[in-house]
C-alpha cells in the first residue's frame, strides 16, 4: 500500500517547491562597446524608369551632367535634358560590426524629389559615407520595389504600398573597415541594455565566479571587462562570457498608458496599497424628435415645426473593489474586470490610485 502513495507524495512535495526563478544570457542582458553596426547614407541616381521620374528638377539635372562626364559624355552648355526616366534618391544602409572589403551589405534607396515610382528603375553606382565623411561601400544594382503607383487622365490615382522606396539585396560591397580595438585594449567594456545597479552587480559576480578578477562595475550600465589579449583568445572568452546565465533584477514598477490608442500595460512589479475603488457611469440621453404642426383646412396659419426633447438619465450600479495591503497585478486586474472597466475608465482609475498613494508604480504616458 505505501508504493502506491510515493508517487502522489512526490508530486504533492514537487507542487510545494518554489517555482525557479528564471536566468537570462549576458548577451540577452546587453552588449559589448564597440562591437555594433554604423549607419551609412549616400546620394546617388536611378535610371530606366518609365516616365515616373523627376523630370527637370536642377539637382538631378546637375547629377547627371556630372554622370555623364565621368563616363566622357560632354552635354553642351545650355541644353538641359529631359529626366523622366530618371529620379534623384537618397541611399541608406547598415554597415554590421566587423564587416571587411569585398562583403556585400543590403541597402534602400528613397526618392527625394518628385518622382512617383522606382518600379523597374537601376541605381547607378554611388558611394555611401560613414558620420565620420569618409566612403565605405559602393552602391550599385536593379531595385525591388513593393509598391504600385497607377494614375490615369482624369486625374484619378491609385498607389498599393509605397512605390517610392525600393531596396536592392547585397546592392553594395564594403570598401573599407570600421576598426572597433576589440582585439587591442586593455579594456573591453559591455553595457546593459537598461540601466540598473542590482543587475550590474549580479553579472559582475557571475563573471567574476568564472573569470576570477576580471569584471569591475564603473557605473549602472557599463562593465569593464579585463580579457586576455588576442584576437582569438578575446574572441573565446567574450563567447563564454555572453553565455553565462544571470537572473536580472526585477524592473521597476511601470504603467504605460498610451494616449492615442487608450492602450494600458501594466508590468509584475505594480503593488497596490490598502484602496477602495468605486467605479459608477452616470449616462445621460437626449433624443430629439421634433414633430411637424398643420394648420386647420382653410386657414391662414403655417406649417410649423414644433420642437420635442426627451431627456433620460440612467446611473449605472456601482460596484466597490477593496485591496489589500501588498496587492498585486493579478488582483488589480480581477478587481477591474469586475468593474467591468473600459481603456478611458482604466487611466482615470490608475490616476486617481496614483494620486491617493496606493499606486507604487511609475505613470508613463506616451
Amino acid at each position: 500500500m505505501l508504493v502506491r502513495f510515493i508517487p502522489l507524495l512526490i508530486a504533492a512535495l514537487a507542487a510545494a517547491l518554489p517555482a525557479p526563478v528564471l536566468a537570462e544570457r549576458v548577451r540577452d542582458l546587453g552588449e559589448f562597446q564597440g562591437v555594433r553596426a554604423n549607419q551609412l547614407t549616400g546620394y546617388g541616381i536611378v535610371v530606366g524608369l518609365a516616365g515616373t521620374g523627376d523630370d527637370n528638377l536642377e539637382y538631378l539635372t546637375q547629377a547627371m551632367k556630372g554622370t555623364a562626364g565621368r563616363l566622357g559624355v560632354q552635354l553642351p552648355a545650355g541644353i538641359s535634358p529631359g529626366l523622366k526616366n530618371a529620379a534623384a534618391v537618397l541611399i541608406t544602409a547598415e554597415l554590421p560590426a566587423f564587416a571587411k572589403p569585398g562583403q556585400r551589405i543590403d541597402v534602400t534607396v528613397s526618392t527625394i524629389g518628385k518622382a512617383k515610382s522606382l518600379r523597374g528603375g537601376a541605381l547607378i553606382m554611388a558611394p555611401l559615407y560613414g558620420a565620420d565623411g569618409q566612403i565605405y561601400a559602393m552602391a550599385q544594382g536593379n531595385l525591388a520595389v513593393g509598391g504600385l503607383g497607377i494614375a490615369a487622365r482624369d486625374g484619378s490615382q491609385l498607389t498599393v504600398n509605397v512605390p517610392t522606396v525600393g531596396r536592392i539585396a547585397e546592392g553594395a560591397s564594403v570598401e573599407r573597415a570600421v576598426a572597433t580595438g576589440f582585439d587591442s585594449g586593455e579594456v573591453l567594456r559591455w553595457n546593459l541594455f537598461q540601466a540598473d545597479f542590482m543587475t550590474a552587480q549580479r553579472v559582475r559576480d557571475a563573471i567574476n565566479a568564472r573569470y576570477p578578477q576580471s569584471a569591475t562595475i564603473e557605473d549602472g550600465v557599463t562593465l569593464a571587462l579585463r580579457l586576455p589579449a588576442g584576437a582569438d583568445s578575446r574572441a573565446t572568452t567574450m563567447a563564454a562570457i555572453e553565455m553565462i546565465d544571470v537572473t536580472p533584477a526585477e524592473t521597476a514598477a511601470k504603467v504605460i498608458v498610451n494616449s492615442r490608442t487608450g492602450t494600458v500595460v501594466i508590468n509584475s512589479a505594480v503593488r497596490l496599497s490598502p484602496a477602495a475603488i468605486s467605479h459608477g457611469r452616470l449616462v445621460v440621453k437626449i433624443d430629439e424628435k421634433p414633430q411637424v404642426s398643420q394648420p386647420a383646412p382653410f386657414s391662414r396659419g403655417q406649417t410649423a415645426i414644433v420642437p420635442n426633447s426627451q431627456i433620460a438619465a440612467e446611473e449605472k450600479e456601482a460596484k466597490v473593489a477593496l485591496f489589500k495591503p501588498g496587492a498585486s497585478l493579478s488582483s488589480l486586474v480581477d478587481a477591474l474586470n469586475t468593474l467591468g472597466t473600459s481603456p478611458s475608465d482604466l487611466v482615470a482609475i490608475l490616476e486617481a490610485l496614483k494620486q491617493a498613494g496606493a499606486l507604487k508604480a511609475e505613470m508613463v504616458v506616451i
